[in-house]
C-alpha cells in the first residue's frame, strides 16, 4: 500500500491549564491511551494562543493543533477562551491561504472532569489529520516564506 498507513502525525494540544490540561491529567490516571505522537501543552489561558503562535507550529512541521480551552463562561480569565476561539478561526483562514487545510486546527471546549472527552477529541484529530497526510510545509515543498506570500 502507501506509506501513508505508517504516517504518524504530529499533534500538538494547546491545554488551559484549569480544564483542559486537569483532563489530561486525568486521562492519564484512568490509564486512556492517547497516542504517543501528541505532545500536550499547558498554558494559563487559552487567550494567551495568538495567529502567530499557532502558524508557528504549523511552520515547525506539527501536522494538526487541537486549542483545548474551558467551557463557554467557564473560563478563568473571563474572555479568554473566545478570544481563543476568535483566533482559532482567523489562524484557520491564514491557514488556507497557505494552502494548508484549516481542519488541521481546531478548538474544543472542555471541562476539568472530561478526560474521557480529551481522549476521544485526540483521537478524532489524529484520525482526521491522517487522512489528510503530512503538513504540506513540513516536507519542504514551500518554506512558510513563501506560504505567506
Amino acid at each position: 500500500g502507501n506509506n501513508m498507513d505508517n504516517f504518524e502525525p504530529k499533534i500538538l494540544a494547546l491545554c488551559c491549564h484549569y480544564c483542559a490540561y486537569t483532563a489530561a491529567d486525568l486521562a492519564g490516571s484512568m490509564r486512556l491511551q492517547y497516542p504517543p505522537n501528541v505532545r500536550v501543552l499547558r498554558l494559563p489561558c487559552t487567550g494567551k494562543v495568538d495567529v502567530d503562535y499557532m502558524m508557528k507550529a504549523f511552520e515547525k512541521g506539527v501536522d494538526g493543533v487541537i486549542v483545548a480551552g474551558c467551557l463557554e463562561g467557564g473560563c478563568h480569565f473571563q474572555e479568554g477562551n473566545l478570544r481563543a476561539k476568535k483566533r482559532v478561526g482567523l489562524t484557520r483562514q491564514v491557514l488556507a491561504e497557505a494552502g494548508i487545510e484549516g481542519e488541521r486546527l481546531e478548538m474544543f471546549n472542555l471541562s476539568s472532569a472530561e478526560g474521557q472527552t480529551l481522549a476521544e477529541i485526540i483521537e478524532l484529530m489524529t484520525k482526521r489529520v491522517k487522512e489528510l497526510g503530512p503538513n504540506p510545509l513540513r516536507n519542504g515543498k514551500r518554506t512558510p516564506e513563501e506560504a505567506i506570500r
